[in-house]
């Protein structure tokens, strides 16, 4: 029974393009403060992370430029489409991503946003640093050759 899928558990957005902007160095996941009408248009899926970014401002972590569209229901009492949002992480964790962006010139990328086991909505967060034009070819170049290299295994060469 504890290998069965949880049915609470659903990706709700993804940042594709974070992984060939940046070099992620590491990952953490953070809880965020929502509103009501949020989470139901999370639910429904719509919702968007890829210009989005985090920062440490005033001991707090932000979430900025996330959208989570309108949920029609809810107009009255609704809520902004791309305001900010606060992002809660452990004291721990928040120093260490203050000193990986103030010091080392990281930067708080936001690479998927999902629901847990239990429901709640969670954003994994990646320390990475940006690449270079040069590194982007390398990489898209060693993808293409894995991607090569595993046709040329499949035919039997």
């Amino acid at each position: 029974m504890a290998d069965q899928k949880n049915p609470n558990r659903k990706l709700i957005a993804e940042n594709r393009r974070a992984r060939y902007d940046y070099a992620i160095e590491d990952d953490l996941e953070a809880g965020i403060i929502l509103m009501g009408s949020e989470v139901k248009s999370l639910r429904t899926g719509q919702s968007n992370i890829a210009e989005s970014y985090a920062s440490v401002e005033n001991g707090e972590l932000w979430l900025t430029n996330a959208y989570i569209a309108p949920y029609d229901p809810a107009k009255t009492w609704g809520h902004e489409e791309r305001r900010r949002r606060k992002l809660l992480v452990k004291r721990k964790e928040l120093a260490r991503l203050w000193s990986a962006t103030a010091r080392e010139g990281m930067t708080i990328v936001p690479l998927s946003m999902y629901f847990d086991d239990k429901g709640r909505v969670k954003l994994k967060l990646g320390i990475a640093k940006g690449k270079k034009l040069h590194d982007k070819r390398a990489t898209e170049a060693e993808r293409d050759w894995n991607r090569q290299k595993g046709r040329l295994l499949k035919q039997g060469y």
